[in-house]
């Protein structure tokens, strides 16, 4: 059988038993590989017998410096995975020192909170939970961010998540239909109510981050991030997260997501069991060659794409500021 056929057949399952389980066990060595200018004891555990990782602030909230993104484990990218390897899955990357967990209401839809909610509930005082709102579910899919949508949505999430409270609660994409203002509007009543504790947007561009940070101030921007998707560089997200970190408030930090872009992801994660067009499969093969080849270029392989983005995930800015918060796998 050649590399491609191999590739070919990897089944979602077999995907998320190899490589998201996998992920959570190099998650705890990364960050003693990564930070070798800052030393750690040679025995990185708590006293409970926990693996801790290095942490970052998004705002006034503190995260593991990798967090674990569990959309895939539910929906998206194939079949979703039997729910105790799921929980199996979520449980292992917490002894492995990640306390960021990232899930949202259209992941499944529904389903992928009500798997971080039962896989977390043992020890969720010692994580933070992340989760969206932002699309007509039930409708036609459409972003909607009007303000009794967010907060019947939030108290969904709740009992889903079988907490008391959402450590982040972003807005999943922009809605072109529903002022800005208004959206933050309705976040910092749930704050206030005490059912969120911190506010994020996922993909907005610099004039709704301003906007939406002048009501109620942003902890954190979620955007695409890698050693291959380089935008945010360019298109002033990182540079009003330096603007905002010296204003009055919680300052804005970004969060990166597909650290080894979706591409890699999806060809990985398309099996057997669902099979992508031919015409797709053959668009992401030529993907991940193209990946390949960057990796080998600036890496010394796609293995080194996380470390190399959490090394370079902090440059100089105002007070000498880490930008990027968590990054989330």
């Amino acid at each position: 059988m050649t590399d491609t056929q191999q590739r070919q057949g990897v089944s979602r399952r077999n995907f998320l038993t190899s490589t998201a389980i996998g992920t959570a066990a190099v998650l705890a060595a990364g960050p003693l590989a990564w930070a070798q200018s800052s030393p750690r004891p040679a025995d990185n555990r708590n006293n409970q017998g926990e693996t801790k990782m290095k942490t970052r602030k998004l705002g006034a909230l503190e995260v593991s410096e990798i967090g674990a993104g569990a959309m895939s484990i539910s929906a998206n990218y194939g079949p979703a995975a039997p729910k105790d390897q799921g929980i199996a899955t979520l449980r292992a990357a917490f002894e492995k020192g990640v306390t960021f967990f990232d899930t949202a209401e259209v992941y499944g839809p529904y389903t992928n909170e009500e798997l971080v909610g039962e896989a977390l509930a043992p020890f969720r005082d010692k994580v933070r939970i992340a989760t969206k709102f932002g699309f007509n579910i039930e409708g036609d899919g459409a972003p909607l961010s009007r303000p009794e949508h967010i907060k019947k949505v939030a108290e969904a999430s709740l009992k889903r998540l079988r907490t008391d409270r959402i450590d982040l609660f972003y807005q999943h994409r922009v809605d072109p239909k529903v002022p800005m203002e208004d959206v933050a509007g309705a976040v910092k009543n749930l704050i206030q109510a005490g059912k969120v504790l911190h506010f994020g947007l996922s993909e907005a561009g610099v004039a709704n981050i301003r906007r939406a940070h002048a009501v109620q101030p942003v902890s954190a921007i979620q955007t695409e991030y890698s050693f291959v998707e380089r935008a945010a560089e360019y298109n002033g997200v990182l540079d009003v997260c330096d603007e905002l970190a010296g204003s009055a408030g919680v300052a804005a930090d970004e969060v990166p997501h597909r650290p080894v872009r979706l591409a890699l992801a999806v060809e990985l994660g398309a099996g057997e069991e669902h099979p992508l067009d031919e015409d797709v499969r053959n668009v992401h093969h030529a993907r991940l060659h193209e990946l390949d080849v960057v990796a080998r270029e600036r890496l010394h392989d796609l293995s080194q794409a996380i470390p190399y983005l959490v090394a370079s995930a902090t440059r100089p800015g105002p007070g000498q500021m880490e930008e990027l918060g968590g990054l989330v796998v």
